[in-house]
């Protein structure tokens, strides 16, 4: 049978785990990609930190390296994470945001197939996603700049949920809740008094 698998871990995380600012950086990060997590951010800072060192080590090797960095370079223009033109120099500056925006749960929301990161990642957890006509069930799917325009709904879905059209219907109907709860707080007052009296 032999030994199990060692899978190699996805993620690193911060060398200084309790640093104020970067734990705030990162939540308006995650909050802003609709990531699940810290960790998936951590998945996509390791990603990040791989183009940065392939580029410093072709770099480091002078002539040669760079006439081989052209393979590193292609691969990011195809991943969408640089754009035409730019050097191994360039890829040292890309940001974790050039990285999460490839994301396809991103792709979904730009190409207005979702009206928020949440839904988008519904949408695609549930199977309601294709690209190039394939249902794809990974919110973290990099998309390739020629897949981009391939991303389509896989089964038909109304967004405009008839349920929620219903709910918005029946509390326009009892009124809003913030009128309700003074009216409420006002007879809860007026009740107490008299109780007090007698």
């Amino acid at each position: 049978m032999g030994d199990p698998r060692r899978l190699k871990p996805k993620y690193e995380p911060p060398k200084k785990l309790w640093s104020k600012e970067r734990i705030e950086e990162e939540k308006k990060l995650v909050e802003e990609y609709g990531l699940r997590s810290m960790h998936e951010l951590w998945v996509m800072q390791k990603e990040l930190k791989r183009v940065r060192r392939e580029a410093r080590k072709y770099l480091s090797a002078g002539e040669k390296g760079k006439a081989v960095g052209g393979i590193m370079i292609s691969k990011c223009l195809r991943l969408g994470y640089a754009k035409e033109g730019v050097t191994l120099e360039g890829l040292l500056a890309l940001g974790i945001r050039d990285i999460l925006e490839r994301r396809l749960e991103t792709r979904v929301v730009k190409r207005g197939l979702a009206k928020s990161m949440r839904q988008s990642r519904q949408l695609i957890a549930h199977g309601f996603i294709a690209v190039k006509g394939r249902k794809m069930s990974s919110p973290s799917y990099i998309v390739p700049v020629s897949e981009e325009g391939t991303i389509t709904y896989f089964k038909p879905i109304n967004l405009e949920a008839p349920v929620m059209a219903q709910r918005t219907a029946r509390k326009e109907e009892a009124g809003t809740p913030e009128e309700a709860a003074p009216a409420a707080v006002e007879a809860a007052a007026e009740e107490k008094p008299a109780e007090a009296a007698s």
